[in-house]
């Protein structure tokens, strides 16, 4: 099946400064349908293939692939295997955009087996090739005539500056306080992924809204390659009526929709399995694998026997509960009996792991989030490598969800991709509340473990996350919350009811999944996934005012929990300071083969980590030990000032003091008068070389020889002095005064011991201050 008959045609048109073009005939001509997708120097192939279908197949088989060569961007693969492995977290999230548009436009009816193909061919590392590769979707479904109500347009908008930017570089999204992406078709939006910095609801929703309007040129351009190789847009037929399905709500109907007003879910669920094993029963004999509904019943197929197979009952019988949910929504009745704007209850905790860093759970109705907080260092962070430049992440969110979460068994592998999906949707919506590096430079990994899951365990994720980082003691801006807000339409009569705080079957059985993150002030993640064919605007707009009157209430009664990040992070938590020294002492302060930086992280324990602007990050298990490293590094960095307090070691020890060096190869003396408040017969009596020694410098003279004190290092931190109870021998004498330049003063011989004054050197008292002085270069 080729599209090969086509010569190469392009079309290009021009949004805002962007130009854009679509290109067919060239590239991949044995593909269903093919086309390049080019912005700027960016160019992504998306190839179509259409199958037949396998048999008895109760779902339509469409699989997105996207993948991104390096080469594109002239680039090797990092790591030690050169060549591309599994997808990375980017190229999976990509697979979702292009998906999660395409898949509501194709009829129920249709079972053949579809495959998109995307990935750039050129990527200029300015433009982001996966907006292009959702639009390239659409036009490649067109060309090879697929059942598609298509086509769509994709577009991402950034706000710099206050003004909204089509196709923005990778520059100006980082710029920006607004990253989104919307996919529509002509008549509505049917895909939307944004992020943004607290954006207030009625802003939102115009960006969407024009959005949804430059889609509209999109569009244009897909019919315009269409007309140009000649293929009219495919019209699909509607899904014919089913006679099964009219036999299963005539005659089991109202057993149905009692079934469907049980409030719980498992006894919900296991109530209407009953009914299924009892039309089973009714229309499949136990002797038979198969079946015919007699003729005569309602639809197209009234004088017609149905074949009915086991597997075939299943199918329709599920067709069958959605027609009864939906009615029951429409007439206001939902499942579990609330109101359309109200909330199950909530109950959350805090610090519920002993040994995490931060815990919570969050519990909304029949979902539970167990939500965890690690802190790390700078060598924790997450390096990310791809087409564009390689960077770092200070902050992750992982979500899992087990089967046993919805009562399933089922393999547990990696993580799949709804679990990355929803993992990277409460990750950008809880950032912007994170506080800078400068401000707390840990690096931040948050899990969040669905251990029930009965609807939007996606937001439950982000409340959870930020209750954990709050029980951390990670100081964010404001608490962040989530809802999902659902939908059921009726397109005959136009009448639709939404639904706040959506469970399994609403989500499943409904139109819409729309889910709304934000703070009080607004809006920071939003996502949304249909069923049908498209929202409004006015749904839209109706729904993110919902969303906020839900999130107001989720919010008080996660502070009810915790109002406030903690003021210390855990006791388990490593300690970080980070300083910052002149670059031009970075070389002092690694030292000679990195030997300096070696001793000091020896010494306090701490791990030391040297950015080239002059951040220095000590890490530490304990505060001490980053104190420490912090108040050497300064101290080294600093140069000797005069009133510190420093920790240094005994290099030598004299009749009259002892040289200690407090910064490397910097060393001052301390007399012996110095050295305790008592009387000190012999220096060897207090230290030893090699023994650390709190010490004040009390003087820097002109020579910038340095004079310290131990007993004024002990004194102003308060410590005890093992010496300060003894006095001088009775009889001793004091010496007369002596000259600067005398025994004990500066560069002078150290003074005669007698039998009557041993180590004073007629130094008694406080006149030690001025007699002795700093020993001269040795």
């Amino acid at each position: 099946m080729s599209t090969s008959p086509f010569s190469r045609k392009v079309v290009e048109r021009t949004i805002g400064d962007r130009t854009i073009s679509i290109e067919t005939g060239r590239f991949a001509k044995q593909a269903s349908g093919a086309v390049v997708v080019r912005l700027g120097d960016t160019m992504t192939l998306v190839t179509a293939m259409l199958g037949p279908g396998r048999e008895g197949l109760d779902f339509f088989p469409l699989t997105v692939d996207y993948r991104e060569k390096t080469y594109a961007a002239g680039k090797f693969p990092g790591g030690f295997i050169k060549r591309e492995g599994r997808p990375t977290t980017k190229e999976i999230l990509t697979c979702r955009l292009i998906d999660r548009p395409i898949r509501p436009l194709f009829p129920e009816w249709y079972r053949d087996e579809v495959q998109i193909q995307a990935g750039p061919i050129s990527a200029d590392r300015v433009n982001d090739p996966d907006v292009l590769s959702i639009f390239g979707a659409s036009a490649a479904l067109l060309l090879a005539k697929a059942a598609f109500f298509g086509p769509i347009g994709a577009v991402r908008l950034a706000r710099v500056e206050g003004k909204l930017v089509a196709f923005p570089t990778v520059e100006e999204v980082a710029a920006s306080d607004l990253d989104l992406i919307v996919a529509s078709t002509a008549k509505a939006v049917v895909m939307i992924e944004g992020f943004a910095e607290e954006l207030p609801e009625p802003e939102m929703a115009d960006a969407i809204i024009e959005g949804h309007r430059i889609n509209q040129e999109l569009i244009a351009l897909q019919y315009e390659l269409l007309e140009a190789v000649g293929l009219e847009r495919p019209d699909p037929r509607p899904t014919p009526p089913d006679a099964l399905k009219a036999h299963i709500l005539e005659h089991y109907g109202s057993r149905l929709r009692d079934a469907k007003q049980i409030v719980m879910k498992q006894e919900r669920t296991a109530t209407t399995k009953a009914i299924l094993e009892s039309i089973m029963a009714d229309l499949i004999p136990a002797d038979r694998e198969a079946f015919a509904l007699p003729p005569g019943g309602p639809g197209e197929n009234a004088h017609t026997a149905v074949p009915i197979t086991k597997e075939r009952l299943k199918s329709v019988f599920h067709a069958a509960e959605e027609v009864v949910v939906r009615e029951l929504i429409l007439s206001g009745k939902r499942p579990d009996g609330r109101g359309p704007r109200d909330l199950r209850a909530i109950k959350c905790e805090v610090d519920v792991l002993p040994r995490a860093h931060g815990s919570a759970i969050f519990q909304r109705g029949e979902t539970q989030a167990l939500v965890t907080t690690v802190l790390g260092t700078g060598a924790d962070e997450q390096r990310v490598d791809g087409i564009m430049d390689e960077y770092t992440k200070k902050f992750m969110l992982d979500y899992n969800m087990p089967p046993f979460s919805v009562g399933e068994v089922r393999p547990i592998r990696g993580p799949g991709r709804r679990e990355i999906g929803h993992g990277a949707l409460a990750e950008r919506s809880v950032a912007p509340i994170l506080p800078p590096p400068a401000k707390f430079p840990y690096t931040v990994r948050v899990i969040s473990d669905i251990l029930e899951s009965n609807g939007s365990s996606s937001m439950a994720s982000v409340c959870g996350a930020t209750l954990s980082l709050m029980d951390a003691g990670v100081p964010i801006s404001d608490p962040v919350g989530g809802i999902s807000i659902g939908l059921v339409q009726d397109d005959e009569s136009g009448r639709h009811v939404l639904l706040t705080d959506i469970i399994g079957e609403e989500d499943h059985y409904g139109d819409m999944d729309f889910k709304v993150a934000g703070t009080q002030r607004g809006v920071t993640g939003i996502q949304l996934d249909l069923k049908n064919h498209g929202i409004t605007e006015d749904v839209i707009r109706e729904t993110l005012e919902q969303a906020h009157e839900a999130r107001l209430e989720i919010l008080r009664a996660m502070l009810r929990s915790i109002k406030r990040p903690r003021e210390e992070i855990s006791t388990n938590a490593p300690r970080l300071i980070q300083i910052q020294i002149n670059p031009d002492k970075i070389g002092l302060l690694i030292g000679p083969g990195g030997k300096t930086i070696r001793r000091l992280q020896d010494e306090t324990g701490a791990k030391i980590d040297i950015d080239d602007s002059g951040v220095v990050t000590l890490a530490s298990i304990d505060a001490s030990g980053a104190e420490a490293a912090r108040d050497k590094i300064l101290a080294m960095t600093e140069g000797v000032q005069v009133g510190r307090i420093y920790e240094g070691r005994v290099t030598s020890i004299k009749e009259f003091g002892a040289f200690v060096e407090i910064l490397p190869g910097k060393d001052g003396l301390v007399h012996v008068t110095e050295l305790s408040s008592g009387y000190v017969t012999n220096v060897a009596d207090v230290c030893r070389v090699g023994d650390p020694m709190l010490v004040k410098v009390i003087l820097v003279d002109d020579q910038d020889r340095v004079k310290l004190s131990r007993k004024a290092a002990l004194a102003e931190r308060d410590l005890p002095d093992e010496f300060a109870s003894k006095t001088r021998p009775a009889g001793s004498a004091e010496r007369p005064p002596q000259g600067g330049g005398g025994p004990g003063g500066p560069g002078g011989p150290p003074p005669r011991r007698t039998d009557g004054d041993r180590g004073r050197g007629g130094y008694g008292g406080d006149r030690g201050g001025d007699r002795g002085g700093p020993r001269g270069p040795r």
